[in-house]
């Protein structure tokens, strides 16, 4: 891109072998490297200060992780039932990227996958064998352990997820800041977010990221290891851990090289058609009619006690299960919003906000819902029975209660291949996620950064989830999720507010009258004639009258309103390329003002009632001039103006903008 005059955005090293922002890139990858160190050289030390730590989160700050939780959740069913629900997460014309299929499955993979697998036997046959209050192994233990699933993984979950990837995805594509966190926090703090504040924050997510990743792939390779021993023979043991995050480590990095559409995106894919085939058949071969029957009592259940385990601590009856499950939970999604909420912004792009909410709080849970009422109420189901002791297997041996429920199933070996394969796949794509989520808080939403930095994150992840096994085991992963995720909650509650308040500015943006505002430019001129208007509606144009255009007629107006504005005490930047050029002027706390105008390419009429699906690059298309300010939601035709008419409608919008802003 071509780039004159002032620059506000974060500073970045570039080159062609890197590209970062050097103080969240460098801060991160020193205190990563830190606690590596610390882990692997004092373990005993290391495992003493995790459970120090995790036990004065739990008793200290555990209502505070409550209260953010359920505020989390009320704030996003706020905005999809609001006005607001209508506003795009991108330009209003604007098409969403994937299909359905692609986006679910690649919300879902990105999402649980890892501890879906750990977890979809192994928490419900713990909260039936060891409840938080009450006796254990009797129904109604049973019909409490689902409910306590539930909860952990439903609405509260996917909605601490949808307020950092609906804040990312509203920022990024409809107000064009970078896809970093610290954009979120741009109506609070204005230009401040590419200072030390704004680095802060991104260092933040960062670690939240990496430890909530590292977690997840922690269960991975216990799970791995168990399906590796109960296939095979080989031994659980942290050697043999360390040897599979190493190998499963390097596959990720071969993902990561391809890219997001094909590294991910076909990862995703294959792993919702294993996951799919493996909820199958658990569902035809164990009791379906019970699990159907199972499936729609639990979601009725859980949705009849939301409110109330919403908010309940175990404050009259103290007992160590609120920490070590909820707290780690409520930590453990708010640690891995980051990855996971930048993730789903970046393949939401188009979408509505009411699109976005509804898709991301219902379909994957409704899904988690049934996954764990098939894994679980089997299990529990065939304890009761008597068919089977998996309640004594997996309270001592908790990776195992997947393996031990499918070997009471026909085709226990293939299934249980199928499940490790698809733990290996999970852990995978866990991996490579997390490190494209991470290189690009690094990097400063560099577009296409080295491979290099994202496999260098992925190693990373892998090193710190070998360090948290060997320092401390299942008890460092519960900690190192609530830790990180601490601070981050307090940075979660911010930008509610800053994405609040955003939407609200741009509500009172588009009830202001235009022509008002317009009144007080000083240089007036008349816009295009009905005729000129009515000609240029009318006429298809080419992809190089549109380049064109921007050359000749929009490159040369905007110039010289800079030329103007730095005149006047203004630091305008222009910036531009072959489809864009874009006038930015800066005003400190105020914001920034931003006039662009790009070429867009529209499908041609077609008046066929049916007919095939053509590829892309094999549709006919024409292209308009479309012009956009920071001020206004729709952007709006100028295809046709001349250069004075440009610079005309460019001050009617600077001129609302300095209404709005309350600048003289």
């Amino acid at each position: 891109m071509n780039d004159t005059g002032l620059t506000h955005a974060p500073e970045s090293r570039t080159g062609p072998w890197i590209q970062v922002n050097p103080p969240v890139f460098f801060i991160s990858a020193g205190l990563i490297l830190a606690f590596v160190l610390f882990g692997a050289l004092f373990t005993e030390q290391a495992s003493r200060l995790f459970a120090s730590v995790q036990t004065m989160i739990t008793v200290d700050f555990g209502w505070f992780y409550v209260v953010a939780v359920a505020g989390f959740l009320l704030f996003i069913l706020f905005l999809m039932l609001s006005r607001y629900g209508d506003v795009k997460l991108g330009p209003d014309e604007s098409e969403p990227d994937y299909s359905y299929i692609s986006w679910f499955a690649m919300l879902f993979s990105a999402g649980m996958g890892i501890g879906l697998l750990f977890f979809g036997v192994a928490e419900p046959i713990q909260h039936y064998a060891r409840p938080p209050v009450g006796a254990g192994s009797t129904i109604e233990s049973a019909r409490h352990a689902m409910v306590l699933t539930f909860f952990h993984w439903g609405l509260h979950a996917w909605a601490i997820y949808i307020v950092v990837g609906l804040a990312l995805a509203y920022f990024a594509f409809r107000r064009g800041l970078p896809l970093t966190i610290r954009s979120a926090l741009f109506p609070l703090i204005g230009q401040r977010i590419h200072g030390p504040i704004g680095h802060a924050i991104d260092i933040f997510a960062v670690l939240g990221t990496m430890f909530g990743v590292a977690t997840s792939l922690g269960f991975g390779v216990l799970q791995v290891n168990a399906g590796f021993n109960h296939l095979f023979g080989l031994p659980t043991e942290p050697l043999v851990q360390i040897l599979l995050i190493a190998v499963i480590t390097g596959m990720a990095t071969l993902s990561a090289a391809m890219g997001l559409d094909k590294g991910v995106k076909r990862l995703s894919e294959i792993n919702i058609i294993l996951a799919v085939t493996l909820l199958a058949f658990v569902l035809i071969a164990g009791s379906t009619v019970f699990l159907l029957q199972a499936y729609v009592q639990n979601v009725g259940a859980y949705l009849g006690s939301l409110v109330q385990r919403t908010f309940r601590m175990y404050a009259y009856e103290p007992n160590e299960w609120f920490g070590n499950w909820t707290l780690f939970y409520w930590g453990w999604w708010i640690s891995w919003s980051p990855f996971v909420g930048m993730f789903i912004a970046r393949i939401s792009r188009g979408r509505t906000i009411r699109q976005f909410v509804t898709g991301v709080l219902l379909v994957p849970p409704l899904f988690t819902f049934l996954w764990m009422t098939v894994f679980g109420n089997t299990a529990i189901d065939m304890d009761l029975r008597g068919t089977a002791d998996i309640a004594a297997t997996a309270v001592n041996n908790m990776p195992v209660a997947l393996f031990e429920t499918l070997e009471h199933l026909p085709f226990s070996t293939i299934a249980s291949g199928l499940a490790t394969l698809l733990v290996i796949t999970f852990f995978v794509t866990s991996a490579d996620s997390g490190a494209l989520v991470i290189d690009m808080i690094t990097s400063g939403a560099e577009e296409n950064p080295p491979v290099w930095q994202r496999i260098f994150w992925a190693v990373s992840a892998g090193v710190v989830a070998a360090v948290l096994l060997v320092a401390g085991g299942l008890e460092a992963l519960q900690t190192a999720a609530i830790a990180s995720a601490l601070p981050f909650a307090a940075v979660m509650i911010v930008i509610c507010y800053g994405l609040l308040r955003a939407l609200q500015m741009e509500e009172e943006g588009s009830a202001i009258d235009l022509s008002t505002a317009a009144q007080a430019a000083p240089y007036l001129v008349e816009g295009p004639n009905w005729q000129q208007r009515l000609a240029s509606i009318t006429r298809y144009h080419e992809e190089k009258e549109i380049e064109t255009f921007l050359i000749d007629i929009a490159c040369p107006a905007l110039n010289a309103v800079a030329a103007q504005m730095r005149d006047s005490d203004l630091t305008p930047r222009l910036v531009q390329d072959a489809t864009h050029v874009e006038l930015r002027v800066p005003h400190e706390e105020r914001g920034e003002f931003r006039y662009g105008v790009r070429a867009r390419a529209f499908r041609a009429a077609s008046f066929a009632f049916a007919e095939p699906r053509r590829r892309p690059e094999a549709e006919r298309r024409h292209y308009r001039a479309m012009a956009q300010s920071s001020e206004e939601d729709h952007p709006h035709d100028v295809t046709g103006y001349s250069g004075d008419q440009l610079i005309n409608d460019l001050l009617n919008r600077y001129a609302r903008f300095r209404h709005m802003r309350r600048l003289a």
